[in-house]
Parts: C-alpha cells; sequence; structure tokens
C-alpha cells in the first residue's frame, strides 16, 4: 500500500532555505514510492494556537482537537498520515508562530493527562522536524532536543535537521543599510558549497521515512 507523507512549511518565505529544504524531503519521499500532501501554514484561512478549551478531553474527542480553522484539515491529513515532514525558520531564538500554532494542537490532542495512558495519539509516525536559520547551527541543540522528545513521545519517533548560516537575501550590497554582523561572503560561500549538501541529506532523510 502507498504510503501517506504529509508536509508542511510553516515559513512565509517560498524558494528560500525552509521551503528549499523541506521540497527536497518531499521529493526523496515521493520518490521512494509516497505520496505526498503539503500544506503551507501562511497560505491557510485564519487560525491560532491551543485555546485550552480541553475539548479534546472528553472521551467522544479523545484525541481530536475540536477547534475548527484553517489548521484542521492540517491536523486532519497528519492523523492519517504514515510521516510527517514540518520545517520552520528560526525567528528570535524560536520556531514561528505558525509553527508553534500547530504544534500546540497537535501535541495537545493527544495528551491525556493519565498516568497509564498519557498519550492516546494511537498510531506513531515518523517525523522529520527541519530548521533554518541565519545564525551558526550549533546554538540550537537545547531548543530542538526538547521539541524532538515532545513530538517523539506524542507523534513519532523525531529526526531534527539543522541547516545554519543560511543566506537571507539574494544581494547583501543592495540593502538599505549594511549588515555589518554578519560575513557575507561566508555566506554566499556556504550557500554555494554546504547547502546543496543539505539538500541532497534532506532528500534522503525524506525517502527514509517511506522505506
Amino acid at each position: 500500500m502507498q504510503k501517506k507523507i504529509v508536509v508542511v512549511n510553516a515559513g512565509p518565505r517560498k524558494g528560500w532555505n525552509t521551503d528549499t529544504i523541506i521540497s527536497e524531503a518531499a521529493q526523496g519521499a515521493a520518490d521512494a514510492g509516497a505520496e505526498i500532501e503539503r500544506f503551507d501554514l501562511f497560505k491557510l484561512e485564519r487560525y491560532t494556537g491551543c485555546i485550552s478549551c480541553f475539548g479534546c478531553k472528553k472521551e467522544k474527542f479523545k484525541g481530536h482537537c475540536i477547534c475548527r480553522d484553517g489548521l484542521t484539515p492540517v491536523l486532519d491529513a497528519i492523523r492519517e498520515s504514515d510521516g510527517l515532514i514540518i520545517g520552520s525558520p528560526n525567528y528570535l531564538g524560536e520556531m514561528t508562530a505558525s509553527f508553534r500554532a500547530l504544534y500546540e494542537r497537535l501535541v495537545f490532542q493527544g495528551l491525556t493527562y493519565n498516568a497509564e495512558e498519557p498519550c492516546c495519539t494511537g498510531r506513531l509516525i515518523p517525523v522529520l522536524l527541519v530548521m533554518t536559520s541565519n545564525a551558526p547551527d550549533t546554538g540550537y541543540v537545547h531548543l530542538l532536543q526538547g521539541y524532538r522528545q515532545t513530538l517523539s513521545r506524542f507523534v513519532g519517533p523525531t529526526d531534527v535537521f539543522v541547516s545554519g548560516n543560511t543566506l537571507q537575501v539574494k544581494d547583501y550590497s543592495k540593502l538599505d543599510w549594511e549588515w555589518s554582523i554578519f560575513d557575507v561572503e561566508a555566506k554566499q560561500r556556504r550557500h554555494e558549497e554546504v547547502f546543496p549538501q543539505e539538500c541532497q541529506a534532506a532528500y534522503e532523510k525524506g525517502a527514509s521515512l517511506v522505506g
């Protein structure tokens, strides 16, 4: 039976780092035989994070977020999928607000507060969590470890992929003022030499979700 992989872009910039990395991962999964369903969170109808209504704690809605908005089809698709690829750029040392909204809703619906059955998600699926950042990729170990642990517990075994020191704009010389904190030449060189290797690695990770 053909596997279904849901791909979620929690970044706003089409064709840039996060979009490129998760697209490569999705292509790897597709080439491995999976059906791909993709969502771009910045293009959805209005939605929020968890509103703490506790509807998902009622027996008849157990494990299902009852808030109906732009995230509903995303949550429904993930629930029926065989794997999840989700990516976000790093904003001010965190994932985007769009990522956080989905993360809250995705995780909290499976949390039972029951010691014997802490998670009612049912069928766990593999997850590839991607983060891109204009800063070096060594500073976010604690942040991503927390996400990995929580997603592994309530969604499924999670692999983390980071692309750091990314190129932010095509031509830094055309900015209104100099972004002197960055080594622009090093960023450009990394984008040309390392980023393609990361795209290939993401492709392989996407394929591994299927195999």
